[in-house]
């Protein structure tokens, strides 16, 4: 526990099994009181393996579903299980988990705190067709949001136990879903977004998909996830689930 809630951090993981025990013991060393979930996303290597031999309690998908789908399971486990914090990590090394508390003392005033690059912290960088898209999603998305965002494809996030809830009903495991409809489809129900300034660090495991033929196609995947995610219905039922809050973020009482 930390500051008297239950906090999970989901790593979903595939193929990761040279990056996973340094993952998992920096988490243990910078935050002894945070229990851990390795989603293994339909490995073909030994990742569940040596996520237990590390001490993570590990969820299996029979087949790869991609980054929403693992944390989709990962939710659940966090809602079922009755945790009051679920932080994504990934499993590559690029999450420095320092910043955790930094992300809790933002939940205060959000139901969904983004780990952001590009805003004042770190040295990270993206040229060409992808900081095209990113800049326009940090465009569009500040404002459904209401608030600067300067990194809407990061995966690095907490969300709290309302946010935890609904997205164990409703996550989107399409391509880009995990990051920018979760995000639409959260604030179009209500739930407050920020985000505070993270430094990322480069991968550990694993190539970037990263050249310029892949980047002009994220740049067209992106714009049509948006604009799906605009149009796509919200169930009346989950937009119960946001909590009301005061003019300064704070959750009202008895709510």
């Amino acid at each position: 526990m930390i500051d008297g809630k239950r906090v999970l951090i989901i790593l979903p993981a595939w193929n990761e099994q040279d990056g996973l025990p340094g993952v998992l013991k920096e988490i243990r060393t910078t935050l002894p009181g945070v229990d851990t979930l390795v989603v293994d996303d339909g490995s073909t290597d030994r990742t569940s393996a040596v996520a237990a031999e590390f001490g993570s309690p590990v969820a299996q998908l029979p087949y790869n579903l991609g980054v929403g789908g693992a944390m989709r399971l990962g939710y659940r486990y966090a809602f079922l299980h009755g945790y009051d914090v679920a932080i994504q990590v990934d499993s590559d090394g690029q999450h420095d988990p320092a910043y955790v508390p930094v992300m809790l003392e933002k939940l205060k005033e959000a139901d969904l705190v983004i780990g952001a690059r590009f805003a004042g912290q770190g040295d990270y960088t993206v040229r060409g067709p992808r900081k095209w898209a990113m800049s326009l999603l940090s465009v569009v998305l500040s404002r459904i949001t209401r608030t600067k965002l300067t990194d809407t494809t990061s995966g690095f996030r907490a969300s709290n136990k309302q946010l935890i809830e609904f997205f164990a009903q409703w996550y989107p495991v399409e391509y880009l879903g995990d990051t920018i409809e979760s995000m639409v489809g959260a604030a179009r129900c209500g739930f407050v977004v920020r985000q505070v300034p993270v430094a990322m660090r480069e991968r550990t495991t694993g190539t970037p998909s990263a050249s310029p033929i892949k980047a002009t196609v994220y740049l067209g995947r992106a714009g049509l996830v948006l604009l799906l995610a605009m149009i796509r219905r919200m169930p009346k039922h989950l937009k119960a689930l946001a909590p009301r809050r005061a003019g300064n973020g704070r959750v009202l009482t008895g709510q």
